[in-house]
């Protein structure tokens, strides 16, 4: 990759400072921990106290871009975001009020991790006499340093921070599938990348990990009959999608297809948009990658969200329990099932009956089982668990519907009251058994 060579050394963090750093639209939130900022305190204050010569707190990757109204370079910090607004908060703790850095146009989200931050260290601050405080500051300005990394590419940028996270600590999947996308992206404008990061970044990291793990890769596994577990970084290739490169038959198809609806969308004119505008994903479809990839992934954290708070209206608290660990494994194959349906179908199309005939499905495998794993939910899934509904892989059979009334058609195997594995579940059996007449 291409450097800016003079702008490749090893600097003072007070250097650090002094650079015009910008925090850009594309950065993840300041969501750095307690322990973390007191693990970075506690360690450059060892250092200190040994009188170590140079202490090296790593590297920042920094993107170089012109400042057209001042007509200075601005400095994006690309990698290192999060450990140099900690060092900005303990700066300004230590009274060096003018932090640039932390002037700078934060997401709402990263402002209680800030404050906390500004207390911890304050707290750990406090501790010190005065005296201890000047050289402390004295030494975290002058002998702790940093190496930094400047390049005028902003792809460039993002894949060297890639390169560097892939040869240190494990990166998630979805992290992974980040910066894979984002490579594809070579020929889309930036800002359009920054628009798509931003919103990817302003997602809650955990529950973007467990959209993956709990419900888009067990369902496109599901639904071809095979196994939905133990997702994790090996198994992002079921995400990486269709390649801008790809000139195989099925690849052009289903970019053609893909293109068609855009243009569609966009122009608002056809009278198929008389519902809205035309959906372009489909879970059963392969992925296009690059951007399509981040319009993917939030078009079903979005349908993921709306489907939990329609079981959260429809239900009452004792129908959909999630005391123990078999009871959330049950609602997330209950959200998933629905996810699939609205998939298919559309969210409008989820009535009583849908949302009946799929909690049917789903809990008596929980009035049958006295325990349930993961693996059990799975087995289920595919349609291979003994103990009821054998032969019902209802991923698989919903995925080759045509109309949505078909799933009302599908028979189910009905539960006795002397199956009920725990009277914790008589409710729902009652529930159930009410529904379906048994």
């Amino acid at each position: 990759m291409t450097l800016i060579q003079d702008e490749l050394k090893i600097i003072s963090v007070k250097e650090l400072m002094n650079i015009n750093l910008k925090i850009p639209d594309y950065q993840r939130p300041y969501r750095w921990s307690s322990s973390s900022t007191n693990t970075l305190f506690a360690d450059t204050y060892e250092a200190y106290k040994l009188g170590i010569d140079e202490y090296r707190l790593g590297s920042v990757i920094l993107h170089r871009a012109l400042n057209h109204n001042s007509q200075h370079y601005d400095y994006n910090l690309v990698d290192g975001q999060q450990r140099t607004t900690t060092l900005s908060i303990l700066l300004y703790v230590l009274g060096e009020k003018s932090q640039k850095l932390l002037s700078e146009n934060y997401k709402p989200s990263s402002r209680d991790a800030i404050y906390n931050n500004y207390k911890l260290l304050q707290k750990r601050v406090n501790e010190l006499t005065k005296e201890e405080k000047r050289k402390y500051k004295e030494f975290l300005e002058k002998n702790c340093t940093v190496v930094k990394i400047v390049t005028d590419s902003e792809q460039e940028a993002f894949q060297f921070f890639d390169s560097q996270n892939s040869r240190g600590k494990a990166l998630k999947p979805h992290d992974l599938l980040k910066s894979y996308h984002l490579r594809e992206m070579v020929r889309d404008p930036e800002q359009l990348k920054i628009r798509l990061i931003s919103d990817w970044e302003d997602m809650d990291q955990n529950a973007l990990e467990d959209l993956f793990r709990n419900y888009l890769y067990p369902v496109i596994r599901w639904f071809n009959n095979r196994d939905g577990l133990h997702y994790s970084s090996d198994k992002i290739q079921y995400f990486k999608g269709i390649k801008q490169s790809n000139t195989y038959n099925y690849a052009i198809y289903h970019k053609a297809s893909n293109i068609f609806i855009e243009q569609v969308n966009s122009s608002g004119s056809s009278e198929l948009l008389s519902s809205g505008e035309l959906n372009q994903f489909q879970l059963t479809q392969p992925i296009i990658a690059g951007k399509r990839f981040f319009e993917w992934t939030l078009h079903y954290s979005a349908l993921l969200e709306q489907i939990k708070n329609k079981i959260d209206n429809y239900h009452k608290k004792e129908e959909v329990p999630g005391r123990r660990t078999g009871d959330i494994y049950i609602k997330q194959l209950y959200e998933a099932s629905l996810l699939f349906y609205a998939d298919r179908f559309g969210f409008e199309t989820i009535d009583e009956s849908v949302m009946h005939q799929l909690y049917t499905w789903c809990y008596s495998l929980r009035l049958r089982m006295k325990a349930i794993y993961p693996q059990t939910v799975n087995k289920y899934a595919i349609g291979q668990h003994d103990r009821i509904n054998l032969g019902k892989d209802l991923f698989s059979i919903m995925s080759e519907m045509n109309d949505p009334q078909e799933l009302k058609s599908i028979f189910l195997e009905s539960v006795e009251e002397s199956d009920l594995q725990s009277s914790s579940y008589k409710a729902i059996y009652e529930l159930i058994k009410q529904w379906n007449g048994w």
